[in-house]
């Protein structure tokens, strides 16, 4: 049976520094806190912020939720962004997705400031990202793939890498980090052929594609590593996109879902924001 990679391990460790650094910026009399741009009501929105606000609270950070209505124009709303970022009490800001239609999500992105887009979604941060800056800030998930790695001491120079997803959220950005770190990094998707051969070469696999059960034991070797980013739910429950119960018998590590790189994720974020609030 491989190794279990406890994203909830690494957490833990991470709110220690965290908490650390929030007490430290209040005895300077700055307040970490995260404005949540909400517009409409979805419900799995609300869930998040709920989620999101108690997380914060555990560490000190505050969390202020922007919300408005599903007919608010795209100027409006790019309006309101704008006086977010003019506002100094809020350190980070994230917009949840998905927006109404009639919103073009590119404007969105393009309005949030870079220094207070603890998600990266803007241009400037994600150009950082792909040239290696330290002084940006990097995808939450895709980072936090990267902690967890380091966590468990994996060095990833001169492995072999294979991201299996191209999202600007996780699979490239996670694909130059590693580059950063000396691995040789292959990058796969839905058309890839081969995907499983492709796998099964990899020292380090990441699945990253949004697709429950996808990699299978034919997608893996006895030395591989895996980490399962996905995010899915199957019948009420949720599952990643590595059919853990028939691979995790067949590598030498691997992240559970739930309780692995999701787990932290929320924590990067909150660095995200105490940096950000460092800063200012």
């Amino acid at each position: 049976m491989a190794f279990i990679m406890k994203g909830t391990d690494v957490a833990q460790v991470k709110k220690q520094g965290i908490i650390k650094r929030v007490e430290a910026l209040k005895e300077r009399g700055v307040s970490p806190t995260l404005c949540i741009i909400m517009v409409g009501d979805r419900e799995d929105s609300h869930a998040y912020v709920k989620g999101a606000t108690k997380a914060l609270a555990g560490c000190g950070i505050g969390c202020h939720l922007a919300h408005y209505p599903e007919d608010i124009s795209e100027h409006r709303l790019l309006e309101e962004i704008e006086a977010v970022n003019k506002k100094p009490e809020y350190h980070g800001i994230i917009v949840m997705r998905p927006v109404p239609s009639a919103i073009r999500w590119e404007a969105v992105e393009e309005a949030i400031s870079p220094a207070k887009d603890v998600d990266c979604i803007t241009a400037q941060n994600l150009a950082g990202v792909f040239k290696g800056d330290t002084d940006v800030f990097y995808p939450c998930t895709a980072k936090a793939v990267v902690d967890m790695l380091d966590h468990y001491e994996i060095n990833a120079e001169g492995k072999k890498a294979v991201v299996i997803g191209r999202s600007l959220v996780v699979g490239k950005p996670l694909a130059m980090m590693l580059l950063q770190r000396n691995a040789t990094v292959t990058v796969c998707h839905s058309r890839t052929r081969d995907l499983a051969e492709i796998s099964s070469q990899a020292d380090i696999l990441v699945a990253a594609a949004g697709t429950p059960g996808l990699v299978g034991p034919d997608f893996v070797n006895e030395n591989s590593i895996v980490l399962d980013v996905g995010i899915n739910m199957v019948d009420g429950k949720l599952k990643g996109d590595v059919d853990f119960e028939r691979v995790a018998p067949l590598v030498s590590m691997i992240s559970p879902v739930p309780g692995g790189v999701g787990s932290v994720t929320t924590s990067v974020l909150m660095e995200n924001i105490v940096t950000a609030a460092e800063k200012k």
